[in-house]
């Protein structure tokens, strides 16, 4: 396993993105690793985690560009980990409820 930790720009680097989101604020690091580093490697050597402390990729999910993947997917050029949020309410309850609040305010 390499260690990405204390790498540098060279030809052979390729160029991704880290990022994350919550309520107040936004993380996008550009980083250079090299061929065949994994996204756990990359989320780690970012320094992500050191700047939002919440983050816990062993139970959180990650992906590309909005893919769900595991921490083990080896990254291409130009790739763009997400950190993913635990969801607080689930989405269909959420808007089931909106659309029986939009009814009872209709029959009102």
């Amino acid at each position: 396993m390499a260690d990405v930790s204390a790498l540098l720009p060279t030809s052979a680097s390729i160029s991704v993105q880290i990022c994350y989101a919550r309520p107040d604020k936004q993380f996008l690091l550009e980083q250079m690793v090299l061929p065949g580093t994994t996204i756990k490697q990359a989320i780690q050597s970012s320094g992500i985690v050191q700047q939002a402390l919440e983050i816990d990729v062993s139970v959180w999910r990650v992906g590309i560009y909005g893919k769900l993947k595991t921490l083990d997917t080896v990254l291409r050029e130009h790739d763009r980990v997400e950190i993913y949020r635990p969801l607080i309410a689930d989405p269909k309850d959420s808007r089931r409820k909106r659309a029986e609040n939009k009814d009872t305010k209709k029959k009102s």
